[in-house]
C-alpha cells in the first residue's frame, strides 16, 4: 500500500487521522497557551505586572477602610474634645484611601489592556499556524474530516477564543486578587482567615459537579458546531445540485436537524451552568455568615477590633465579585478551551517531512501500475487500473457517472494517495515526493476554478511568483484570455474576485489555464476543466486546453467526447474498472462501450459547438452523497 504523497511509507498516522482532524489533550493545549505566551514577553511581563499592582489596590481599599473604621471608634471614644493628632491620621488614611482608589482604577485599566492585547496576539499566531497546518495537509486527510470540520475550526473557533481573550485580564485580576486577599485576612487575624475559607468546600463541591459535565459538554458543543457548518456549507456550495435533484426541501430538513442538535447542545451546557451559579450564591451567604459571626466572638473577646472584622467584611464583600468570576467564567472557558483544543490540534499536525529532490522530465512518462482505490468507510472506487501515458502524450479518460473517472484523476495527479498500486512519473513513485514537488510537476485543473480576490497580477503569479508583465500577458494570450484582459479597467492591475470585477466561468477556467502555462509542469490532468462554460463558452476552452497541453503529457477527463477525439488515446472506465484503451478511431470500430457512448453523444450533441453540458451518459456531474461529488482539489498548476 502506498503512502500518501509526501510521507514515508508505513508512517504512523497521525491522530485522528481516521475521521476527522485531532484534537488535543488538556495537557498540551495549555503547554501551546502558555508557549504562545511566552513568545510575547514584553507584552506578557506588562500585563502580569499592572495585575498584580491593581489587585494589590483592590485588597488595599477594605484594610485601609478597617484602619479608618477603628480611628473614627478611637475618636469617638476620647475624652476631653477631638484628639489632633487623632485627627490628622484620620486624614492620612483618607488620603492613602484616594491615591488607592485612583491607582487601582489605572493599573485596572492598563492591566485589562495589556492582557487583551496578549489574548488578540496569541490567538492571532494561532489563527496563522492553523490556517498554514490546513494549506500543507495532504488532501485526502482533508476530504475525510470533511470542509465543515476545517471551516469551524479556522472562523468559528478561532473567533470564539479570540472573543474570550476580553476575558482574560478580568480572570488573572480575579485570581491574583483572591491569592493576596487570602494575605490580607492572614494578616488581619487568621480565624477570619479560617471562616473566609468557609466557601471553599461549597465551591469544591460545586466544581467537582460541575466540571466533570462541562468540559464533554462542550466539547460535544464544538463538535455538533462543526457538523452544523459541514451541512450548511454542503448546501450553499452544492446548491445547484440540490436544485437540480429537487432536493430543496430534503437539504432544508437536514439543516434543522443539525441546528436542532447544536441548540440542545447549548442547552444542556447551559442547565450544568445554572446548577453552579445556584451552588456560588449559597457559598457567599455560608462564608459571609461564618466571617461576620466569628468576628462578633473575636471582638467580644478582645482579640480583633471592630476595624479588622469591618475590614473582613468587606475584604469578602470584595471579593465575590473575583470570586464570581473565576467560578462563572468557568463557562466561558470551558468554551474557548474547547475550540482551543481544536485549534492546537490542527496547530499541531506535523506536515508531511521534506523528501530528497528527484528531476523528473519535461514532459514525462506517466505510468500508473495496479491502482486500487477506497474512501473512508466505502466500498472500492477504483480496481487494479494499469495506464501508460508516454512523454508529451495525452490520454482522455470516459465513462458513466460514477465509473471512478474523478478518483483515478485525482490519484494520476497526485491528489490521493492510492489504497494500492502506485503513480510513476518519469519513473519516480509520486509517493516519495513531497506536495510541493509533486506540484512543481503536476498541474491538476478541475472544473471548479478559484480566483483569489486581488489583481488579475497577484491571481496569475501564484503559479510564477517572479513572472514579470510579458510572461503574464504572453500565457493570457495562450488560452485566448489576452483581448478581454487587455479591456479590463487597469489591465493586470485590476481587481477581480468576490467583490469586485467579476469574472465569467470561463474567463476563470481560462485563468486556471493560465497557471497552469506559467508553472510549465511536466503532467497535466484537466478533470472536466471545460464543464462550467456550457455551450457558448466550450469551443474557446477546449481551444484553450489544446493550446495549453501541446508538448505536454495530459490526462483529460472529458466532458465532451469531441476532447476524447482529439486525445492520442482513450480510456474507458466502468464501475471503477479499466474496460477498453486505445484510439478513438479503434474503439469506435470496435463497437463496444465507448462506441456506443460515441453514438448517444454525436446523437445529441449540437454541431456547432461541441454540445452542452450534462449529456447521457457522459456527465461528469456526481449524485450527492457520492465521494467525488463537486470535489475542489488544491491549486490548478
Amino acid at each position: 500500500m502506498s503512502a500518501a504523497p509526501g510521507t514515508t511509507p508505513g508512517a504512523p498516522a497521525a491522530a485522528g487521522a481516521g475521521t476527522a482532524l485531532p484534537v488535543a489533550t488538556a495537557r498540551r493545549t495549555g503547554a501551546v497557551l502558555v508557549a504562545a505566551a511566552r513568545a510575547h514577553r514584553r507584552t506578557l511581563v506588562l500585563a502580569l505586572v499592572t495585575t498584580t499592582v491593581a489587585s494589590a489596590g483592590l485588597v488595599l481599599v477594605p484594610l485601609l477602610l478597617g484602619r479608618v473604621v477603628d480611628a473614627v471608634v478611637a475618636d469617638l471614644g476620647a475624652t476631653g474634645g477631638q484628639d489632633a493628632g487623632q485627627q490628622g491620621r484620620l486624614w492620612l488614611l483618607f488620603g492613602l484611601l484616594a491615591a488607592a482608589a485612583a491607582g487601582t482604577a489605572v493599573f485596572a485599566a492598563l492591566a485589562r489592556a495589556q492582557s487583551e492585547r496578549l489574548g488578540v496576539e496569541v490567538a492571532a499566531d494561532l489563527r496563522e499556524r492553523v490556517v498554514d497546518r490546513s494549506l500543507r495537509m495532504d488532501a485526502e486527510r482533508l476530504e475525510r474530516a470533511g470542509g465543515g470540520d476545517v471551516a469551524s475550526r479556522v472562523t468559528e473557533d478561532v473567533e470564539l477564543f479570540t472573543s474570550s481573550t476580553e476575558l482574560v485580564a478580568t480572570v488573572l485580576t480575579s485570581l491574583v486578587t483572591v491569592v493576596l486577599a487570602a494575605a490580607g485576612f492572614a494578616a488581619l487575624d487568621w480565624r477570619l482567615a479560617l471562616a473566609f475559607c468557609t466557601v471553599f468546600p461549597v465551591y469544591a463541591l460545586a466544581l467537582r459537579s460541575y466540571l466533570p459535565r462541562a468540559a464533554p459538554l462542550y466539547a460535544r458543543e464544538r463538535a455538533v458546531a462543526a457538523e452544523r457548518s459541514r451541512v450548511v456549507l454542503e448546501s450553499l456550495h452544492g446548491a445547484r445540485t440540490v436544485q437540480a435533484y429537487g432536493a430543496q426541501e430534503q437539504q432544508t430538513a437536514r439543516v434543522e436537524v443539525a441546528s436542532g442538535r447544536g441548540v440542545g447542545a447549548a442547552l444542556d451546557a447551559l442547565r450544568t451552568f445554572a446548577r453552579l451559579s445556584v451552588s456560588m450564591n449559597a457559598a457567599e451567604a455560608i462564608g459571609l455568615s461564618a466571617l461576620l459571626l466569628t468576628g462578633f466572638h473575636l471582638v467580644r473577646a478582645g482579640a480583633v477590633s471592630v476595624g479588622d472584622v469591618t475590614a473582613a467584611a468587606l475584604l469578602f464583600h470584595r471579593l465575590f465579585g473575583p470570586l464570581g468570576v473565576l467560578l462563572l467564567s468557568f463557562d466561558d472557558v470551558q468554551r474557548a478551551g474547547a475550540a482551543l483544543a481544536r485549534l492546537v490540534g490542527v496547530a499541531d499536525t506535523e506536515p508531511p517531512p521534506a523528501q530528497p529532490h528527484r528531476d523528473v522530465r519535461h514532459p514525462a512518462t506517466l505510468t500508473a501500475q495496479g491502482l486500487l482505490h477506497a474512501y473512508a468507510q466505502g466500498a472500492p472506487v477504483l480496481h487494479g487500473v494499469d495506464l501508460e501515458v508516454p512523454a508529451g502524450g495525452t490520454l482522455a479518460v470516459v465513462g458513466e457517472s460514477g465509473a471512478g473517472k474523478s478518483t483515478l484523476a485525482a490519484l494520476l495527479g497526485g491528489v490521493l494517495a492510492p489504497s494500492g498500486g502506485r503513480v510513476l512519473l518519469d519513473g519516480v513513485d509520486l509517493a516519495l515526493l513531497d506536495p510541493q514537488q509533486v506540484r512543481e510537476h503536476v498541474a491538476v485543473v478541475t472544473q471548479e476554478a478559484h480566483v483569489f480576490t486581488g489583481t488579475l497580477r497577484a491571481d496569475l503569479t501564484l503559479a510564477a511568483p517572479g513572472a514579470g508583465d510579458v510572461e503574464l500577458l504572453a500565457a493570457l494570450a495562450v488560452v485566448g484570455a489576452d483581448a478581454w484582459a487587455a479591456a479590463l479597467p487597469h489591465g493586470l492591475d485590476t481587481r477581480v474576485g468576490a467583490g469586485a470585477h467579476p469574472l465569467t466561468a470561463a474567463q476563470e477556467q481560462q485563468l486556471a489555464l493560465a497557471r497552469v502555462v506559467l508553472r510549465d509542469p511536466a503532467l497535466v490532468v484537466l478533470d472536466e476543466a471545460t464543464a462550467e462554460a456550457g455551450s457558448a463558452g466550450a469551443r474557446e476552452l477546449e481551444d484553450a486546453a489544446r493550446s495549453v497541453l501541446a508538448g505536454r503529457t495530459a490526462v483529460v477527463v472529458a466532458h465532451r467526447l469531441t476532447q476524447a477525439r482529439a486525445c492520442d488515446r482513450v480510456a474507458v472506465l466502468e464501475h471503477g474498472r479499466l474496460v477498453e484503451l486505445g484510439t478513438h478511431d479503434e474503439l469506435v470500430a470496435a463497437g463496444e462501450r465507448y462506441a456506443r457512448l460515441w453514438r448517444t453523444w454525436s446523437a445529441s450533441a449540437p454541431p456547432a459547438a461541441g454540445g452542452s453540458t450534462g449529456h447521457p451518459g457522459v456527465t461528469g456531474r456526481q449524485p450527492p452523497g457520492h465521494p467525488g461529488h463537486d470535489r475542489a482539489w488544491v491549486v490548478e498548476g
